[in-house]
């Protein structure tokens, strides 16, 4: 059931990408593009070291989780595919503020260009590269 609702809640991209030939690159990402993309686009509120104090959290509402703990929030395991949604567009909504307004920036537009094939709950899934990318960081610095 939760794969389902997961499944229905991923960004369009998903779906779409399914029914288009992917182009995707022969080597996959790895975890320092990874940590590139995070350098540039996430230590402003996830901070440094991830765990939500960044210089631009302050006065946010909600706060910027600690992405060092999505692994044990989730029993023990990287939830690849809910981080993935939440980072291309937040289907869940969990990601806004009291008055609905998205915190979070979305990152789906302009990605699809450059797609590589990434495993998420045993599918193989076309993915923008720079996501499989912070994927591969974000599960590496789990603690």
């Amino acid at each position: 059931m939760m794969k389902t609702t997961i499944a229905l809640g991923v960004p369009l991209f998903l779906g779409l990408a399914a029914c288009m030939p992917a182009q995707t690159s022969p080597d996959a990402p790895d975890r320092a593009e990874g940590a590139a993309f995070f350098a540039e686009n996430c230590v402003q509120c996830h901070g440094l070291n991830a765990q939500g104090a960044g210089a631009a959290a302050k006065g946010l509402r909600p706060q910027p989780r600690d992405l060092t703990l999505l692994a044990r929030d989730n029993g023990g395991r990287f939830p690849q595919t809910r981080t993935l949604a939440y980072i291309y567009g937040d289907p869940a909504g969990d990601a806004t503020d009291s008055h609905l307004q998205r915190v979070m920036p979305q990152f789906g537009e302009g990605m699809a260009l450059d797609l590589v094939p990434v495993d998420l709950d045993g599918q193989l899934t076309p993915t923008p590269r720079v996501l499989a990318g912070l994927l591969v960081y974000l599960e590496s610095i789990q603690r």
